[in-house]
């Protein structure tokens, strides 16, 4: 679909050329820099990309990549939050950049309905970096829009949903790309490829746990919604609720959001979090496109009433159809890897890599299929040559439900056993019962 809208660029270019010049009955002349000449790429070989969303993430870590590429152009911005649009010199105090890109963004066109961003043309493929509770009505928009799609994790509030967003982005046949940066970090990529090569034998066991930050809040008093933002459009297809800040984000910062804790918008980290390092426990054991066939877990919840009421403590256990158990708690991040003949562990930041035998440590290991690039790298690749990325949606949607599941099982407090083929509970229909959400508003939900 993006090699169609490439070619008709590049058509238009000849097409506009040929125009002129027949009408003036003189060559025309082009820019070099239109032809992709003085070491520029030229316009027809450049993904451009519109942002939806721009909180903390998307400001650190998000539009600044796409910025610095070569081949990517950003050509429209949205948020809510008319604070968040505010680019230019006074947006480089602030952005997670430099004042000089901050600055090639101010004219760049601004909206704060992602709906006007899907309709424009010349927008190629969305960076989606919004609250949980949108991903899947913004990707199956863009994919029925015609555009190819980075969207953060996790990438869904249940487990039908992904599936939607799944089979709506095949059936669309976008290049699709979970922005989740942990198969693209070296000590993570190098101890999965060595696991799947089999240097610590057969796989066994897989350990792994993500920050607990999540807290209590008790439900706080509705506050004047702030001029800039269109409350409206952020809730979405969450349920109205009055404003608090707690709610929401920070007014004028860019500070860790009160969505996070709360089950309208966000399952907290253990599936927000979590997904980070469900994605490399999936792909180390090679079940990247299915799942467990058991999960059992225990947690402790806040008070259901209050404003922030997602899961704060947890230990949950998995196991595969290939014997691999999986055990999965909340702490310092790391994962670790045990096998018949040694075992790897990697610990988050600052990424720390050990292993036994020893040896491991500085072994070397490549496979071809998964080579170590940044994962938006991977995105600009891929819809340029319309393959598969590394996390597409259903290896993402995948991951995301290994921490769905373990937030059901907690919830249930049942020994459960899924069926990864047919995503449905063999043995609890209470936990079937969470495989979906309440319904949203419309026209908003999906």
């Amino acid at each position: 679909m993006s090699t169609t809208r490439s070619f008709t660029r590049r058509g238009f270019l000849r097409r506009t050329a040929a125009v002129a010049a027949a009408a003036v009955g003189a060559p025309v002349v082009v820019p070099s820099s239109v032809l992709g000449a003085d070491g520029k790429v030229a316009p027809s070989n450049r993904v451009t990309v519109g942002m939806i969303a721009l909180g903390r993430q998307a400001i650190a870590r998000n539009l600044p990549v796409f910025l610095r590429w070569p081949d990517s152009q950003v050509v429209a911005l949205c948020d809510p939050d008319r604070f968040r649009l505010a680019f230019g010199a006074e947006g480089g105090k602030r952005y997670g950049g430099t004042k000089e890109e901050a600055e090639t963004l101010k004219d760049c066109p601004r909206y704060t309905d992602y709906r006007e961003v899907l309709a424009r043309k010349d927008v190629d493929a969305v960076m989606i970096s919004s609250p949980d509770h949108w991903h899947v009505s913004m990707a199956v928009a863009a994919a029925k829009a015609g555009k190819d799609i980075c969207c953060e994790k996790p990438l869904s509030l249940s487990i039908a949903a992904g599936r939607l967003l799944a089979d709506t982005v095949a059936k669309h046949k976008c290049v699709f790309r979970t922005d989740s940066e942990f198969r693209s970090i070296r000590a993570f990529h190098r101890a999965c490829l060595l696991v799947r090569a089999g240097k610590i034998g057969k796989l066994q066991t897989i350990r792994m746990a993500v920050p607990s930050w999540n807290k209590a809040l008790p439900q706080q008093p509705e506050m004047p919604v702030p001029k800039e933002l269109e409350y409206d459009l952020w809730l979405g297809p969450a349920p109205m609720k009055p404003y608090t800040v707690e709610r929401v984000h920070p007014n004028k910062s860019y500070g860790r959001p009160g969505w996070y804790a709360n089950q309208d918008y966000c399952d907290g980290v253990i599936v927000n979090w979590g997904h980070h390092l469900a994605d490399v426990s999936q792909w180390a054991n090679d079940t990247d496109r299915t799942g467990p066939v058991e999960i059992e877990g225990t947690g402790e919840f806040p008070p259901a009433d209050g404003l922030h009421n997602v899961l704060m403590e947890y230990k949950v256990q998995y196991k595969y159809a290939n014997g691999v158990r999986l055990h999965y708690t909340y702490g310092k991040p790391f994962v670790r890897f045990e096998g018949t003949e040694g075992w790897i562990n990697v610990q988050y930041g600052p990424d720390k890599f050990t292993a036994e035998p020893a040896s491991l440590v500085d072994a070397k290991v490549e496979d071809p299929r998964f080579p170590l690039k940044n994962e938006k790298r991977d995105f600009i690749d891929c819809v340029k040559s319309r393959s598969q990325t590394m996390e597409d949606a259903e290896v993402g949607h995948r991951s995301t439900s290994l921490c769905q599941l373990g937030y059901i099982a907690v919830q249930t407090g049942e020994k459960l056993k899924w069926d990864p083929a047919k995503e449905r509970f063999l043995n609890s229909d209470a936990a079937n019962k969470l495989l979906t959400r309440p319904p949203g508003r419309k026209p908003w939900g999906v």
